[in-house]
């Protein structure tokens, strides 16, 4: 029992428990049971609406639950094993409850609850995604300090398809039955959370093969969601007998379990490599060690020398690029950085969130289909999490070979925002499937980089207060760009009688307002980038040093 205990124990079964749970938080599934919440409570699409954004609300306040795993992980020195299951403990009571209440509104199981309550309920139920998000999260940075990208790619991923995993599950048991989906949402992610969140901990050790195992978790992750694209394709083509729905949610099962098999594998070598060190080649490692901190050192006096000499944020991130602990909240927000970020988040972040909420509507304003709408958040999901997995990877990729500053990156997809505006608003023939593709894979991006580039700016002992705060950024520009600019522009287009609107007309101002301010984000991440060159240069020869 002790033997496996101790295999169970370490940082790549942590990031396989974390993955799991990620992929059964069952995110962008609100339009599966919205038509029997509206239906069963007697809501009007406004209500409907309104209850929408208190769940948007819900999913992206996150600050408790950073202030929450700061004090847990940072009290105690043995901060791995106190922490992060106590974040996810309290996530996995949130969503038990807020979706447990919905579905027994749902099915007069309680009285019907006004809507205010009613938005309460969503708000608890869709505020344990951030419960979950920090503790995986933070977790796999502090385990994987030198690929935080691609960490953070693999779990912000692993959300992207946790909704369409569900799905899959529910199609196969229960399709027809919405109510039945509640209840899964209620039981599902509490049970996965529960049973794995002692797994998750935080371990210091280090390996020279940990990218080697990341990316196969990578790779596992772009397999399973091009597994579910498949499996879209062919349920909006086919009508698939019981039989082969059960047969593809069997080879689905298996393949997230895949996961198992690279971190056994990791843990091995991980445990060979231990066995086969002999105590002297420790010593020498140690002197190897302190020589090449040294040699870091008089590399970054060197440069400093050659350059004008750091003061303010430039000193702070020098200072966390060697003791990775940084700021807390209130000092991130007195930098010019910090409001740099969350601006271009809110330009990007909300613009993207307000298209996907009205994508719906743009569709049939468009004259397409139901099933091709359909169709466009499927590939919507599908290509944000190929994104956030991609981009997370690229990002360590370019820092480690050419020293590249990560908000280049973010500054390439807030230009391809505006494109996808620009796309959407021209409406040409497949128009919205370009740009639902091009607007997917931008949401996923800023995802993966946001929480990676507040890691390197302001370190990692209150990443998961610092960043849940600029996530609020996302939940900001949406009511703004949703609320604000495009209902306002569509009421004025929308004819008297029915509050209907069709042609290009109906969203044509809008997106090219979104454009427009997507492209003032993309000009404060120009400035973020060209204020963080020097410091992603010092990042990129000290992980050659440790190498």
């Amino acid at each position: 029992m002790e033997r496996l205990r101790l295999r169970l124990s370490n940082k790549w079964m942590a990031a396989v428990a974390s993955m799991w749970i990620q992929c059964s938080s069952g995110a962008y599934t609100f339009g599966i049971y919205s038509s029997i919440l509206k239906s069963s409570q007697g809501y009007d699409q406004s209500t409907l609406e309104t209850v929408a954004v208190s769940r948007d609300i819900g999913s992206s306040a996150g600050i408790l639950a950073g202030v929450l795993y700061t004090a847990v992980t940072h009290s105690n020195s043995n901060s791995g094993l106190c922490g992060p299951w106590l974040v996810h403990l309290v996530g996995a009571i949130q969503s038990f409850l807020g979706y447990f209440l919905t579905w027994a509104s749902v099915v007069g199981l309680i009285q019907r609850p006004p809507v205010p309550l009613m938005c309460f309920y969503m708000i608890l139920a869709s505020h344990s995604t951030p419960f979950f998000n920090t503790a995986n999260i933070v977790s796999g940075v502090q385990n994987f300090p030198d690929y935080s990208g691609t960490i953070v790619g693999i779990m912000k991923g692993c959300t992207a398809i946790s909704g369409a995993i569900i799905i899959q599950a529910y199609d196969t048991f229960y399709k027809g039955e919405p109510s039945k989906f509640l209840l899964m949402l209620a039981l599902w992610p509490t049970f996965v959370s529960l049973v794995l969140m002692l797994l998750v901990r935080i371990y210091k050790a280090n390996a020279s093969d940990d990218k080697k195992h990341l990316n196969g978790f990578s790779a596992l992750t772009l397999i399973i969601a091009g597994y579910l694209m498949i499996m879209v394709i062919l349920e909006k083509s086919f009508s698939l007998p019981l039989w082969a729905r059960i047969f593809s949610f069997i080879l689905l099962l298996l393949l997230l379990a895949s996961p198992l098999g690279v971190a056994i594998k990791a843990q091995k070598e991980d445990s060979k490599r231990f066995l086969e060190t002999p105590s002297f080649e420790s010593n020498i490692s140690m002197e190897n060690l302190q020589s090449r901190c040294s040699s870091s050192k008089s590399f970054v006096a060197k440069d400093v020398a050659y350059h004008e000499v750091p003061r303010g944020e430039d000193q702070v991130n020098d200072k966390i690029m060697f003791d990775e602990e940084g700021m807390n909240l209130l000092q991130a927000m007195c930098t010019v950085n910090f409001w740099l970020l969350f601006i271009a988040m809110v330009c990007g972040m909300g613009s993207t969130q307000a298209v996907l909420n009205n994508l719906s509507q743009i569709g049939q304003s468009l004259n397409y289909t139901t099933v091709e709408v359909n169709n466009f958040f499927s590939l919507w999901s599908i290509w944000n999490c190929l994104s956030r997995v991609g981009v997370g990877y690229l990002s360590d990729y370019l820092l480690h070979t050419r020293g590249l500053a990560r908000p280049l990156l973010m500054t390439v997809t807030l230009a391809m925002i505006v494109v996808g505006h620009i796309v959407i608003a021209s409406g040409f023939p497949g128009a919205l499937y370009v740009g639902s593709i091009i607007m997917g894979i931008c949401d996923g991006s800023q995802w993966s980089l946001m929480p990676t580039i507040t890691s390197d700016l302001f370190g990692v002992k209150h990443l998961g207060t610092i960043f849940n705060t600029i996530g609020i950024a996302s939940p900001i520009g949406s009511y703004i760009f949703s609320v604000r600019v495009i209902g306002y522009i569509y009421d004025k287009e929308a004819n008297s009688e029915d509050h209907s609107c069709v042609g290009a007309r109906c969203f044509l101002l809008s997106l090219f307002i979104m454009a427009s301010l997507a492209f003032l984000g993309f000009l404060f991440v120009i400035a973020l980038f060209q204020r963080t060159k020097r410091f992603y240069m010092l990042r990129k020869s000290k992980h050659s040093l440790k190498r």
